[in-house]
């Protein structure tokens, strides 16, 4: 029978992959035992010669996906440029099981999620186009129809049948990369499926400085202080995914109120819950456009120069929410496959949608203030609150742009990059990144007048913020990377499917 109490300090180390270490150290504790001070090191020692930056301690927060404003950029000089397994690494920590949601920092702690199993899970595929290839090779084999997507299924899912899990909430140590704490949620088999690219745990948590609250989608939202004591739960019910392609939106924090966004094939819905309790507050169903109605972007919540708003991104269209959950406007015509999240930029907000495949896959930018539905009408590519439409710019299908000394940078799955002029949406250029760079996940980030583009194979290709397209080197690390990274004052953390990274410049 699944066991749904939390645990403290106990943990199932099978989901990593058989070619990573199988060394693991458990931390045991009871349930309200604080093992933030003096507990074991998990971590390898520093990999490079040389004293640390003596830069000052810098009060930087991440407390969010793709950090406090949702555009992962930042001013600080010191942050690295170059790294690479032996360069410019201040500490590698391990990470036990297998997910994709991204670090998030608070002070001296790092917080993530992930899903462990004493069996073996299902390793991830590179790129976005495997599942095409074997249905071609399916087809040449004579299978159509029905046995083709049974072997299509048998490959690329992991139904609750097929392994036990546990779902877990780790803390570690900035300065050091020790884990300070962790706490199992959920032990039994999983609720649903996922593919084989997702995780059981790729919902990024949130902080806010006294309590992290981790949510998984099909489990519920659990709030923890920053010692790891559960302070209060509320479970959630399972809701049908597309084709069991699992889930993946991330919650978004504003004053007290935790925000929801579930995009299922049942009821999608948007909720907002009370911080210091978890109750609810109040729940809008809503209405997605296309057939598919699951989706997996993060909301945003917009403060802008006329009043503060939560905006969402569903299949085939944008909406936003005043705080109290009645909807404000809507932009249909987005793109089928919702991914990618909203942010806002010098009181303007940008969404992205789409896949490459999709007919449309826009990016819009809107002004404060809209109401009701504000699609531009073909072939009109503005109105009075859309500032520009582009119906052929989005379809990054999983990254999110960055938006960066006034230009946009729009990262495609398949290994191209485009910048955009953020005024008007006019594209700079367009150019493939590399030869054989072709499967990108991670968001794009962006400080000291460049732009970070992360390969799945853990490749950070770097290029100049300038007019013109300039590769100006590679960082890799050579270790699968699905997570967008962090940026913590001088750190940029780095998620790879075994280990966290703390990449800090050494002088």
């Amino acid at each position: 029978m699944p066991e749904n109490g939390i645990r403290c300090g106990q943990r199932r180390d099978g989901g990593r992959p058989p070619d990573m270490s199988s060394h693991r150290q458990i931390i045991r504790a009871t349930a309200l035992a604080v093992v933030a001070f003096g507990g074991p090191a998990l971590l390898t020692s520093p990999l490079a010669d040389g004293p640390l930056s003596q830069t000052a301690d810098r009060s930087s927060h991440w407390p969010r996906f793709r950090g406090p404003d949702a555009n992962p950029v930042s001013d600080n000089p010191d942050l690295p440029v170059t790294w690479s397994k032996t360069e410019n690494v201040e500490w590698v920590a391990d990470v036990p099981g297998v997910g994709w949601s991204s670090p998030v920092v608070w002070g001296t702690r790092v917080f993530m999620t992930a899903a462990t199993s004493e069996q073996r899970m299902k390793p991830p595929s590179l790129g976005t186009d495997f599942s095409n290839e074997y249905i071609a090779e399916l087809r040449k084999q004579g299978l159509s129809g029905g046995e083709l997507d049974k072997q299509l299924w048998a490959r690329d899912r992991e139904m609750p049948d097929d392994i036990v899990i546990s779902l877990m909430v780790y803390c570690y140590d900035l300065k050091t990369g020790r884990r300070m704490w962790e706490r199992e949620i959920y032990h039994g088999r999983p609720r649903g499926g996922r593919h084989v690219k997702n995780s059981f745990a790729s919902e990024t948590p949130v902080t806010d400085g006294e309590k992290v609250y981790a949510y998984f989608t099909d489990y519920g939202l659990f709030a923890f202080d920053f010692d790891g004591r559960p302070v209060w739960t509320t479970p959630f019910p399972r809701h049908e995914t597309i084709r069991d392609y699992g889930t993946g939106a991330s919650p978004a924090l504003h004053g007290d109120r935790l925000f929801v966004l579930n995009d299922n094939e049942d009821q999608s819905y948007l909720a907002a819950y009370n911080t210091r309790t978890g109750k609810e507050l109040w729940r809008t169903p809503r209405t997605v456009e296309p057939v598919r109605k699951t989706g997996w972007s993060t909301p945003f919540v917009w403060e802008n120069s006329l009043r503060t708003e939560v905006v969402t991104l569903g299949p085939g269209m944008a909406a936003s929410y005043d705080l109290d959950g009645g909807e404000l406007w809507r932009v249909r015509r987005m793109g089928g496959v919702a991914i990618q999240s909203p942010f806002a930029w010098n009181d303007v907000l940008f969404v992205t949608s789409g896949t490459s495949g999709d007919d449309n896959k826009p990016i819009v930018a809107i002004r404060p203030g809209a109401s009701g539905d504000i699609t531009p009408l073909e072939p009109e590519t503005r109105n009075t609150h859309v500032v520009w439409y582009d119906r052929m710019a989005g379809g990054t299908y999983l990254p999110t742009p960055v938006l960066y000394r006034n230009a946009l940078y729009v990262l495609y799955d398949k290994g191209i990059v485009s910048r955009h002029n953020v005024d008007t949406g006019a594209r700079v250029y367009r150019s493939r990144i590399a030869p054989g760079a072709s499967a990108f996940t991670a968001s794009p980030w962006a400080y000291n007048g460049r732009v970070f583009l992360l390969s799945e194979e853990g490749n950070s290709f770097v290029i100049d913020a300038g007019e013109q397209f300039r590769l100006l080197g590679v960082n890799a690390l050579d270790e699968f990377t699905l997570a967008t990274p962090a940026i913590a004052g001088d750190r940029l953390l780095i998620r790879t499917q075994s280990h966290l990274y703390s990449i800090r410049t050494r002088r």
